[in-house]
């Protein structure tokens, strides 16, 4: 059984026997100015994406933000779409990830850590908590084999426009139910960038 197999965060939590906290993890941080390229990018595509498909949101407002975190972290990290993801099918850790950031910056294969996990949804974000949590679990077990200890995995759910993050530590969940809003694009990256850089 694939990650979509998790339909609800309370079936993932069970399943994985993982506690769950509801609170705010990010500290004070500053907001990162996108380059230009992204500005008018999002400028032109966010009207049009915002009122589409979950394809349409992934492909015009998540995977351009992804991408530009990439170039602000010099390219040392690696961004991966759509990719297969399967680590443990015995327990439903199979199946295609909407996007994973590993902080290797190989791109032909996902290599260990993979540090970040996006689902993308089209509206509903509360619906895509089970699978995110799933795919959270599975980047923590794929980690096992990496020398390179990672503290917490983190994940996000979003339609594009709205932004929710997770965190997992050890066998704690942790949900900051706060919907961070896109625009503007700034707080969003700073929260990435600061993801990807706890080691």
């Amino acid at each position: 059984m694939p990650y979509s197999q998790f339909t609800t965060l309370a079936s993932a939590l069970n399943a994985f026997s993982l506690t769950l906290s509801e609170q705010r993890f990010f500290p004070t941080l500053d907001p990162i100015a996108p380059s230009e390229i992204l500005r008018s990018y999002l400028e032109e595509t966010l009207p049009i994406a915002a009122s589409g498909s979950e394809k349409m949101r992934s492909e015009g407002i998540i995977y351009p933000v992804l991408i530009e975190v990439r170039r602000i972290l010099n390219r040392q990290v690696a961004v991966f779409s759509g990719e297969d993801f399967s680590v443990d099918e015995a327990v439903g850790l199979n199946g295609i990830v909407d996007f994973l950031i590993s902080r290797s910056p190989i791109i032909s294969t996902i290599v260990a850590p993979a540090a970040v996990i996006v689902e993308a949804k089209k509206a509903d974000i509360k619906s895509g908590y089970g699978q995110c949590v799933a795919e959270m679990v599975a980047a923590q077990r794929f980690n096992q084999v990496s020398p390179q200890i990672l503290p917490a995995i983190f994940g996000c759910v979003s339609n594009g426009t709205q932004w929710r993050f997770l965190q997992l530590k050890e066998q704690t969940v942790t949900i900051d139910l706060t919907d961070y809003p896109l625009p503007p694009v700034e707080q969003i990256l700073g929260f990435l960038v600061w993801m990807l850089q706890q080691s």
